[in-house]
């Protein structure tokens, strides 16, 4: 296993060095850690690549606002640095926005492509501004009821206490600047054009449950993702890896491993 930082982001390479190289890409307001369900196995099958998306866990928090190809951009000075010239690539949320623009923008980089419960668009604009406002002038504890409320269903909340207090706190524990930079890089995000370009195959992932991005995004990216696929995960709302993780573990793996 081998810790450490690039100039921009803290990461957690794992697994086989001669395996081929899987990037995991976290949600807005979480950090690397929200994908351990899912670690345990992939790390036997792939030299696996996690990472906090600028702002959060210990990644700095430069100045924002941020944009979407700021974040695609610290991946690619992320692969640079460790000398991965091509890798598969599952983000959820910001994450998966982060690797559309990556399998459209640096194709040559991305081998194959997992969306987990993530959009092409996601408005309204006021919504954004007002989660930017509520971080910089109340802090992030502020935020915390509405999210749980978004990332996990009414009946996972009381019967998985410690999950939803992790993830909980992590959002938290999220600099409150990196916070609103990324939530700026959402709010002016438009990628639809972008993802017919996209050559990687890709499996798109949304839950059945998910108010944040309804399926209907993950429709939309599907119907314009040349020969892309489309799964939806019942009984799960936004951060569908942590409330379904066997689910998410084996959709990945069929993809990723399908010749």
């Amino acid at each position: 296993m081998t810790t450490g930082n690039t100039p921009d982001l803290n990461y957690l390479l794992e697994g086989p060095e001669d395996a081929p190289v899987l990037v995991l890409s976290n949600s807005l307001g979480t950090a690397l850690e929200m994908w351990d369900d899912q670690a345990h196995v992939l790390r036997g099958r792939f030299r696996l690549l996690r990472y906090d998306t600028r702002g959060h866990g210990r990644s700095p928090a430069p100045p924002g606002p941020y944009a979407i190809e700021d974040l695609g951009w610290d991946v690619i000075s992320l692969l640079d640095r460790l000398g991965i010239e091509r890798a598969s690539f599952c983000g959820l949320s910001v994450g998966g926005m982060t690797g559309m623009w990556l399998a459209a923008e640096a194709a040559e980089r991305i081998e194959r492509l997992v969306l987990c419960c993530t959009s092409a668009l996601l408005g309204p604009k006021s919504v954004w501004n007002e989660r930017i406002a509520t971080a910089r002038e109340q802090g992030m504890g502020a935020l915390v009821d509405g999210v749980i409320e978004r990332w996990f269903t009414p009946a996972f909340r009381p019967e998985n206490p410690e999950a939803v207090e992790g993830m909980a706190r992590a959002l938290r524990d999220t600099d409150p600047e990196g916070y609103a930079g990324c939530c700026a890089a959402i709010r002016d995000m438009d990628l639809r054009d972008r993802l017919p370009s996209i050559e990687a195959p890709t499996l798109v992932i949304s839950g059945a449950e998910d108010p944040a991005t309804l399926p209907e995004h993950g429709e939309l990216i599907r119907d314009s993702v040349p020969g892309a696929r489309f799964e939806v995960v019942p009984r799960a709302a936004h951060i569908a890896n942590v409330e379904q993780p066997e689910k998410i573990i084996q959709l990945i793996l069929d993809h990723l491993e399908t010749r």
